[in-house]
């Protein structure tokens, strides 16, 4: 494709009338097809599930070119990560921790009770989910931000017991990347296991009767993180074994932009979402054709100059990136609550009235100064967030991922009486009369 060729393909939806779903169908999209995935990684699931710790060493050394000499990372080779971290990560990483831990203490519920009638109380009661495992990938990128985000809110909630799983690196000889080790230390996580992938979620979901160090691994209740699409499968998979927090696909930026906003400020945003994968989407919608050109203007001048400017390239000219023409901001959060992207920037004026109107999105970014790249790492808020649309349904990984709504039903005696003719009426009504005289049995006797 020749060098001048624009690097955003163009949607103009400013003529066109679109049904809802005629829309959402028009927008650019990644195409994650987690169900073949689904396919290929059944076998290493089930075998997991059957040979345990085997089976994922066997994995290990297929997918990540090495078979490590432990499953569980040693507590010294935890603590000589943490030892040996650069001062200024590990500076940043307890500043991000304590920003989120700020937010996530903030954002934690406390039992609610309701006096429905004098004598009958309903309380919710919020409760830890008591072991989690938590996947933080290890692919083209070392995210040790990813380890701040996932263990944080779950510390916070009262989790007990974190397992934190990574994937086995060659250069490193079988174990995690040190700065994901140094992570989990500095959080004081010491349940570490060196398994990547498919074969990682499976091992957190059922556990193994040893992991080659005569211990066994205890399967978990929860599993959180992100990760490409044979992690997303997994999860998929073991759904129902475990809870999971959300099937991740490749991550996105949707920037809703009037003509005030800075052209560098899109390029740059467009292009840090784009640094991640061939597969990222970076999306433009705007009312302005002359900011679209300037955007595109920039993306000539600064995606030379990135480090990773091949795989920027081809996420931004792949099929999931593009500029959306709208004739207005009306039609513009049309476009944004329809794509309902992972990550949101209003960069707009009045971005924070234009923010507030805003329903489908992982995080909304409001204003010139609030970048994606800012809740990635040092916002307070929290980068596993939902992707493919799906903030429609759901929302990002926090406190109350890890917390379970319990109510607590505390009637007296005359509480029931005033309860008792529409409980028994409900009873009869649905064909269920055992339900009914189980009421009036205690006003019988």
């Amino acid at each position: 494709m020749p060098a001048s060729a624009p690097f955003l393909a163009v949607t103009d939806l400013r003529t066109r009338t679109l049904t809802p779903a005629e829309l959402t169908a028009a927008l650019p999209r990644a195409e994650l097809d987690v169900e073949a995935a689904a396919t290929a990684v059944r076998p290493v699931v089930e075998d997991v599930a059957a040979r345990g710790a085997e089976a994922v060493l066997e994995a290990s050394e297929r997918f990540d070119g090495i078979r490590p000499e432990h499953l569980r990372v040693p507590q010294a080779e935890l603590q000589r990560a943490l030892e040996e971290l650069d001062p200024a990560i590990r500076s940043a990483l307890e500043e991000s921790a304590e920003r989120v831990r700020r937010v996530d203490t903030a954002q934690a519920r406390p039992a609610q009770s309701v006096e429905v009638v004098p004598g009958g109380t309903v309380t919710q009661r919020w409760v830890p989910v008591a072991r989690v495992g938590l996947y933080v990938p290890g692919g083209r990128a070392v995210l040790p931000s990813s380890v701040v985000m996932n263990v944080v809110p779950a510390q916070v909630a009262g989790v007990q017991q974190i397992v934190l799983a990574s994937p086995p690196q060659k250069e490193f000889g079988g174990l995690p990347h040190p700065t994901i080790m140094a992570a989990c230390a500095l959080l004081g996580v010491t349940e570490v296991i060196a398994a990547g992938g498919a074969q990682a979620i499976a091992l957190l979901a059922h556990g193994a009767d040893d992991l080659g160090d005569g211990a066994a691994l205890e399967s978990v209740d929860l599993v959180t993180g992100p990760g490409n699409v044979y992690v997303a499968a997994a999860k998929r998979l073991v759904r129902g074994t475990v809870g999971i927090d959300a099937e991740a696909g490749p991550t996105e930026i949707a920037i809703l932009a009037d003509g005030a906003a800075d052209p560098a400020y899109v390029a740059a945003d467009l292009i840090s979402q784009a640094e991640h994968d061939p597969l990222a989407a970076s999306v433009l919608v705007t009312e302005s054709p002359e900011l679209a050109a300037a955007v595109e203007a920039e993306l000539a001048v600064q995606v030379p100059q990135a480090l990773h400017r091949e795989r920027i390239e081809q996420a931004l000219r792949g099929q999931q990136s593009g500029i959306v023409l709208v004739t207005d901001l009306d039609q513009g959060l049309a476009v944004v609550d329809a794509y309902g992207a992972e990550h949101l920037e209003i960069q707009t004026a009045d971005a924070a009235e234009v923010a507030a109107r805003v329903t489908n999105a992982g995080a909304v970014f409001v204003g010139p100064h609030s970048p994606v790249s800012l809740g990635d790492y040092a916002a307070g808020s929290n980068h596993v967030l939902p992707t493919g649309g799906t903030s429609r349904f759901t929302g990002g990984l926090g406190v109350q991922t890890f917390l379970r709504g319990i109510h607590v039903v505390h009637y007296d005696r005359d509480a029931l009486a005033g309860a008792r003719t529409a409980a028994t009426t409900l009873a009869a009504a649905e064909g269920l009369p055992a339900h009914g005289a189980a009421i009036d049995l205690r006003f019988e006797r």
